[in-house]
């Protein structure tokens, strides 16, 4: 299995333990870190809708938390037919933290697009504006 199948099947894993009672839209990431580790995140939605956390940030935080800090390449999976690609709070998110790597998006049926983040995220907001 090549890096980015694991990487598809972490996040689909993930998936599985989606908190998505209202929407049903049930998201998966896997982030890799440089060390080889992979965390993955699944999106919890809350009654609010404000207060649901989408699967990439989960998973990014989630290696924050245990000390990781540089990676390069995270995948997020839907079932959708159109790839899903993350929302722009988890771009900010991916560049603040990853920078510029792949993101890999798929979805049940097999289908995968490879983006790189800079071409999802033009023009980031990041700490050279501060």
């Amino acid at each position: 299995m090549s890096e980015n199948e694991t990487l598809i099947s972490a996040a689909r894993q993930a998936r599985e333990n989606a908190h998505a009672p209202y929407s049903n839209f049930r998201v998966g990431a896997a982030l890799r870190a440089t060390s080889g580790k992979i965390f993955g995140g699944c999106n919890v939605e809350n009654a609010t809708y404000g207060l649901t956390v989408c699967a990439e940030r989960i998973a990014i935080f989630k290696a924050i938390s245990e000390g990781e800090r540089g990676f390069d390449a995270i995948s997020v999976v839907t079932d959708t037919d159109a790839l899903t690609p993350p929302c722009g709070a988890c771009r900010q998110l991916i560049w603040e933290f990853c920078g510029d790597i792949p993101v890999i998006m798929a979805n049940l049926k097999g289908r995968v697009e490879i983006m790189q983040m800079q071409n999802l995220f033009p023009r980031p907001f990041d700490s050279s504006h501060l």
